[in-house]
């Protein structure tokens, strides 16, 4: 069992930052790709970005240059760094793994123009 756990939503201005987290639990979240995928009302949930266990990451082109996602292993946590918000930003935005159907709660991301 894994469980997952978003942090750091929240009403954001355009231009500004948001850090989210996402801390998981047991070792499976620690040997698996994680993601964060975001929905938006009445949008499909699209992937925005994976990191592996090893710490190699992907972004989405949509978000490249002002998202970047990182881990810390030791803490078992996953980070969404989000910069230069903008208003099609917002979304609530999942944690989950990539290979495994194991996702968290979602945490609201609004920003304001």
């Amino acid at each position: 069992q894994v469980q997952l756990v978003e942090s750091g939503g929240g009403l954001v201005q355009a231009g500004g930052s948001l850090r989210l987290s996402c801390a998981g639990s047991g070792s499976i979240f620690r040997v698996n790709t994680v993601g964060w995928s975001r929905q938006a009302p009445g949008k499909q949930r699209d992937l925005v970005a994976s990191v592996t266990s090893g710490g190699t990451s992907n972004v989405d082109d949509s978000v490249k240059g002002r998202f970047t996602i990182s881990r810390d292993n030791a803490k078992n946590t996953v980070y969404l760094q989000m910069n230069g918000l903008k208003p099609e930003d917002t979304a609530v935005y999942y944690c989950h793994l990539l290979y495994l159907n194991y996702w968290g709660q979602g945490t609201q991301v609004t920003v304001s123009s």
